[in-house]
């Protein structure tokens, strides 16, 4: 029933789709609105899709590792191979873990990643990649595998494009990392050690200024171990229909803006909520509008969420605003702005309508860099500024303001548990958090990141017998 709802949505979608040629401007999609991600000087975070095929160029290549980016396996060069690597030294440092007063928990990260991506012709690729992530430390407890795994096989799909007119089509099969929206609802979670892959098929068409990607996966439950025991996950599948579209370029009196609708599935056998196990069903409808309105940034996302578990229906609402202006004609110049995040709450300990939102796999840092928090009942709001104070390094600073939205429920962390005894204390006050990030590009392949958080508890929190707690985290990441 819910593939017939997609192939009626992509249909639908696919009918639009001319009609909003004709009266879009022939500005096209960068590659970061095509839902692989951004690439900055090269490198993406999702290594396939890199393009490096600038590399025929002998004299282009600068060194021994601009040749692994390109080694030509037959004479004319159409089948080749880019190797891809990434090093990550990282440390954390935690007070008060778990917001309970007691001592500091210090993790020492290491992160190993290799790839391989096998081009033959234009119209067929093979990707494979493994990965190691090291934990150890003081009071880490019991690493989740996705924190401390011997041996993963991270990614391994085979992928087949081509065209027909101007419209590219393209289908890729097996383990792979999925981002096609909004961030704060599915991301990579480049904060774990092993990130976050799903097993599947995702199929696309894309034209200059529309596109649609239709899917269907399953997670990966991941293990400490070794090859073996990280498998796909029976219990929990994501399926869906995202697209999106160029707005005209005239709207707002000249802008770049885009508009991406979606229609997702998330089905879980082991849902829980208030200690309850049961199956839960969750339909995502919703969009997302971002882009640029001369010195204005923007991205907003709406999605309403119904379904049901244990036999209650669900009934949920998430909505990010995110907007800053560049104070000055440079890219580089300063910015200051403010998010503004809502994500609904109530349900999780009686037996009515369930109105906790949830985001399939979001990125929950940025809620809290010590992922003490997520979008589950809660409205948080935090004003920011950014700024460049010298070459190659990009500064952050942020403070935020959060408060749940149903005080008859719990406040949540970013694993979706709640902060036990919460849900009995009453108030709207949950926390304050103070956040700077700096990212020094040491060059195109190391980079240096330094976060600090600290997080004052409020009302709620303090009442339930929880703690203030400070975050630093700093890590060296080279890639290739």
């Amino acid at each position: 029933m819910f593939m017939t709802r997609l192939l009626c949505g992509a249909f639908t979608l696919a009918c639009a789709m001319p009609a909003a040629a004709q009266t879009a401007a022939p500005q096209t999609y960068p590659a970061a609105a095509q839902g692989d991600g951004a690439t900055t000087k090269g490198y993406n975070l999702s290594r396939w899709a890199e393009d490096w095929t600038a590399y025929r160029d002998k004299a282009k290549r600068d060194d021994i590792l601009d040749r692994l980016k390109y080694l030509p396996l037959d004479d004319d060069g159409d089948i080749y191979l880019t190797l891809s690597g990434e090093a990550r030294l990282r440390m954390n440092l935690t007070s008060n873990p778990q917001l309970i007063e007691g001592p500091e928990q210090r993790q020492d990260i290491l992160r190993l990643v290799g790839g391989a991506d096998l081009h033959i012709g234009d119209h067929l690729r093979f990707y494979g990649e493994i990965a190691h992530g090291r934990l150890s430390g003081k009071n880490v407890g019991t690493p989740s595998g996705s924190l401390r795994n011997n041996f993963v096989r991270q990614q391994y799909f085979a992928e087949a494009k081509g065209g027909i007119g101007d419209v590219d089509l393209g289908i890729r099969y097996g383990r792979q990392e999925f981002t096609d929206g909004p961030n704060l609802l599915i991301s990579q979670r480049d904060n774990n050690t092993i990130r976050f892959v799903l097993n599947g098929a995702r199929v696309w068409a894309r034209t200059p200024t529309m596109r649609a990607t239709l899917f269907d996966f399953e997670t990966t439950d991941l293990g400490n171990g070794g090859l073996g025991d990280d498998v796909p996950d029976k219990n929990r599948r994501f399926s869906g229909v995202s697209a999106g579209f160029v707005l005209p370029t005239h709207w707002l009196g000249g802008s770049n803006l885009y508009f991406d609708p979606f229609f997702w599935r998330r089905r879980n056998r082991v849902g829980t909520w208030g200690g309850v196990v049961s199956p839960a069903v969750r339909y995502y409808a919703g969009a997302r509008l971002w882009g640029d309105v001369g010195p204005v940034a923007l991205d907003w996302t709406l999605v309403h969420q119904y379904g049901q578990f244990n036999d209650r229906p669900i009934r949920a609402w998430q909505a990010f605003a995110a907007q800053t202006v560049r104070l000055g004609a440079d890219k580089s110049a300063p910015r200051v702005g403010v998010h503004v995040d809502y994500g609904s709450g109530g349900g999780g300990y009686d037996k009515g309508t369930l109105r906790n939102a949830y985001a399939p796999f979001g990125n929950n840092i940025y809620f809290s860099y010590g992922l003490f928090l997520t979008a589950t009942n809660l409205i948080a709001v935090a004003p920011n500024v950014s700024f460049q104070p010298a070459k190659g390094v990009r500064a952050s600073l942020e403070y935020q303001f959060s408060w749940r939205d149903d005080q008859r429920d719990a406040v949540y962390r970013a694993n979706y548990t709640p902060y036990v005894g919460t849900e009995r204390v009453a108030g709207k006050a949950v926390a304050q958090l103070a956040r700077a990030q700096i990212v020094y590009s040491i060059s195109p392949r190391v980079t240096l990141t330094m976060r600090a958080e600290y997080l004052q508890a409020q009302a709620v929190l303090k009442a339930a017998g929880y703690r203030n707690s400070a975050f630093l985290a700093t890590w060296l990441s080279f890639r290739f």
